[in-house]
């Protein structure tokens, strides 16, 4: 048998045993509050049920996702750079290059400071902190 056939049959059985020894190995509690909705903290008396956060988060989310792609793309070029002609490599160059003129630029617009309620408590009592 060839070795691909045998773990395309072998993973989807282990992943058939596995779960059907999950389910009935685990212990089961039913109860009425396991089938309401989960949301995290406590219940709301206004409308407002979601808390604002700032976009910093978001960009350093986009950012790491960005490397991370960046990272699935050049990792093949990489371990195969002995097949690779100039070609290939500097186009991959100019692929990181561009990928770090973008991340000057956001660290020149100061795009991934975070400000947090301590950096504001410094600012606000900086007179405590002079060393002068």
């Amino acid at each position: 048998m060839n070795s691909i056939l045998f773990f395309i049959c072998l993973v989807p059985i282990l992943g058939l045993i596995f779960f059907n020894l999950n389910f009935f190995l685990a212990p089961h509690k039913p109860y009425k509050e396991k089938k309401t909705p989960f949301e995290c903290g406590y219940h709301s008396f206004t409308t407002q049920n979601r808390i604002q956060f700032t976009i910093s988060f978001f960009i350093f989310a986009l950012l790491f996702l960005m490397f991370d792609i960046e990272l699935s793309i050049v990792y093949p070029v990489l371990v195969s750079s002995y097949i690779v002609d100039g070609y290939g490599i500097s186009t991959v160059v100019v692929f990181i290059l561009i990928l770090t003129l973008g991340f000057v630029f956001e660290l020149g617009k100061n795009a991934l400071k975070i400000e947090s309620k301590q950096d504001n408590f410094y600012l606000e009592n900086q007179f405590f902190f002079d060393t002068d």
